[in-house]
This record gives C-alpha cells, structure tokens and sequence, in this order.
C-alpha cells in the first residue's frame, strides 16, 4: 500500500473506518479533515449503531500528525490550521452520538495516543506502546491533552508529557485506563472487537447515545479549548527553539 486514504465500511450496523498513510500512519492535514467528516457523517447515519476506528498496515497505529507538514509551517495561520486538525477529529469523536471502539494494532504516538483517548472503548495489542513526543520537538501535546487526561488523569498525562522520549507499554496504558483490554494476538483482538461491536449494534440505539451524552459530560467548550490549545502549538513552532529542536529531530 502506498496510498494514503480514508475509508469505511458499513454491515450489520457496524461501521468500521479505516485510516492510512505510507509513513507510519501518520495523518496530514486532509487526512484528518476527511476523517473528522467521516466520523460526523456516520454519526448522523441512519443505519450505523456502533463505529469501528481502526488503521491499516501491521506496524504503527497512528504515528502522530505528519512532520513533513510540521517542518513548512510559516506563521501562525498555518501552525493554527496544522495543529487543528487533531482538534477537529477529537472533537467530532466526542459530539458522534454512537459508540467508537478503538482498534490499536501497533504503537501510537503523539495524536495518535489521542485518537486512542478519545474513542469509547479500546481494544489494543500488546505491541501498542505509546508515547506523546511533543515536548521532544520544542512544543507540547497541548490539543490532545484534554482527551488524554480525560481518559488516564492528570498524574499519568504528565508522566506521559513529561517524559516524552520514553515509551510506556500497552500494560502501562490498561493500567492507567487509556486501554480497555490487551491482547497477544491480532487474532484475539479482532475476535473480542468483533463480538463487542455486533453485541452494541444489537443494543438500544437511544439508550447508547444517552450513556455517551453522560461519559463526555462537562466538554461542551472542547471546540473553544482545542482551538486555543492549537493556537499555543502553531505559535510555539514558530520559534527558534523548536526550530532547532525539529532540525535535530530530523538528524537523529
């Protein structure tokens, strides 16, 4: 595969959506604007009942937004649209009114530990360490923050902010609650995304989307939050600070 895309599928009440990019996983700014619209629009779907948010490839889940975008920005228009782009996919996540279950295959990183955050429940594979990079590269995980912190607490965030070379283990993350259920194989991933999946779909649709009014309780100003939190990174890329960091990054 060497094309990026975003797609889905759809039977039984079940969608399932899949993202893809040839470096990683990684997500420019199309790719998160197409998957933020797909989100919405199965959301407001009348046949879907549960959603299944998933990437392909067999290593990375999702390696975070794409640093080639992050190097060319200019000022801070394009670090606000740059770094709005995970806002727009938490944030269209938190607003679904259906279940999203989460599929992580592989290691996540920086937004795309917040993708894992910001679903309803997450199945993962033993592979998938994750990592928020951010301050490695002279900014911060400021946009997926609130989803992070939301999921783990404010004691697991910072360690995860903090310490941002450092991978913590799929274990690390089901303990601190990131992760629902661990898995050896994909085999018995898939089995127990699917058997969880089919039993929702088969579920109260109305009753669903009342419990998911109550588990995202006290986010309505996320769309104000996220922004701000985006505007802070697109200002800090421009300085020379990150800069520099971002050079080294490049030649490490």
């Amino acid at each position: 595969m060497s094309t990026a895309y975003v797609n889905y599928t759809l039977e039984k009440h079940i969608a399932r959506i899949t993202f893809f990019h040839p470096q990683s996983n990684s997500l420019p700014g199309h790719l998160l604007q197409q998957l933020a619209d797909t989100i919405t629009d199965l959301g407001n779907h009348s046949e879907v009942r549960v959603i299944i948010l998933q990437s392909a490839g067999e290593r990375a889940f999702c390696a975070g937004a794409s640093f080639d975008e992050l190097v060319s920005i200019k000022n801070e228009t394009e670090g606000l649209n740059f770094f709005s782009g995970f806002a727009k996919v938490i944030n269209a996540m938190r607003t679904c009114p259906k279940f999203i279950i989460g599929r992580v295959h592989g290691k996540a990183v920086g937004g795309g530990v917040g993708i894992a955050a910001a679903v309803d429940y997450c199945f993962a594979h033993q592979n998938a360490a994750i990592k928020l990079s951010e301050l490695a590269v002279g900014i911060g995980p400021f946009v997926v923050g609130p989803a992070v912190q939301r999921k783990v607490g404010l004691s697991a965030f910072s360690q995860l902010a903090i310490n941002a070379t450092q991978w913590q283990s799929a274990s690390w993350a089901q303990q601190k609650g990131l992760y629902a259920e661990v898995f050896d194989t994909t085999e018995a991933l898939d089995e127990n995304i699917n058997t969880l999946a089919q039993t929702l779909a088969d579920s109260n649709p109305e009753a669903m989307k009342a419990l998911k009014s109550i588990f995202w309780e006290n986010t309505d100003h996320w769309n104000e939050l996220l922004a701000a939190r985006a505007a802070t990174s697109g200002t800090l890329v421009l300085s020379d600070f990150t800069r520099n960091a971002i050079a080294a990054f490049k030649k490490a």
